[in-house]
């Protein structure tokens, strides 16, 4: 797309420690965002200032709306499409930030189907339902000649190869993820729609992560 013309990206988990850096570089390259977010306002509105920073350190104008919406639930993703479209009328860039938590760390051998389906529904079946919404407008606005593409990318990490026998729900959530997107990207190429997946490494929250021991020991040396 021509950077002359306005750019609206949505973007999830945007209090999150990857969404708001996601946001805030969008932000920095002048892109118009839709935030969506779960946590306290507070949490919002910090991020929000972070925003305004960001766009005025490169004298960048730029438009931002947030919506606290529930994305494991089928009415808050339509809710989220809906408002977006209303304030931008167009969404160029999905960024499916949080592909769902890890949930309660627990043997394989004693995982409930309870703590499974709870990893699901955050993870790939919300971001699976909301990718569809969002990429069924892409179609739309490009056929219609409004767009000249779109992207979509979603965070996820080396979980979806990896084995961690305590996060078995969650190591599953992240290889159906992977093959979400890859299902996206055939589906969506006819229309010029780029479908991109990051996957992160290991990231350390501190001492007081429960991770943290366990890699920082030398078995993981």
């Amino acid at each position: 797309m021509d950077d002359t013309q306005p750019r609206a990206a949505l973007v999830t988990a945007a209090t999150g420690a990857i969404g708001s850096a996601v946001a805030i570089e969008l932000a920095h390259r002048g892109w118009s965002l839709f935030c969506q977010y779960s946590g306290a306002e507070a949490e919002a509105g910090e991020v929000e200032q972070a925003l305004r920073r960001a766009a005025q350190k490169q004298q960048r104008r730029i438009d931002t709306a947030w919506a606290k919406v529930d994305l494991s639930q089928s009415a808050g993703r339509e809710q989220l499409v809906e408002q977006a479209l209303d304030e931008f009328e167009r969404i160029d860039l999905l960024v499916n930030a949080d592909a769902g938590s890890a949930g309660v760390a627990e043997d394989l051998l004693e995982l409930t189907e309870d703590a499974f389906a709870d990893v699901m529904a955050s993870g790939v079946t919300a971001t699976l339902f909301l990718t569809q919404l969002v990429a069924s407008e892409m179609v739309r606005l490009v056929e219609a000649g409004e767009m000249e593409a779109g992207k979509i990318v979603t965070v996820n990490s080396i979980s979806a190869y990896t084995t961690s026998v305590d996060q078995a729900a969650h190591c599953i959530n992240r290889a159906a993820v992977a093959m979400m997107t890859k299902l996206f990207a055939d589906r969506l190429g006819e229309y010029g729609i780029n479908v991109y997946e990051v996957r992160g490494g290991i990231l350390s929250a501190g001492p007081a992560d429960p991770a943290h021991a366990r890699y920082d020991s030398p078995h993981y040396s």
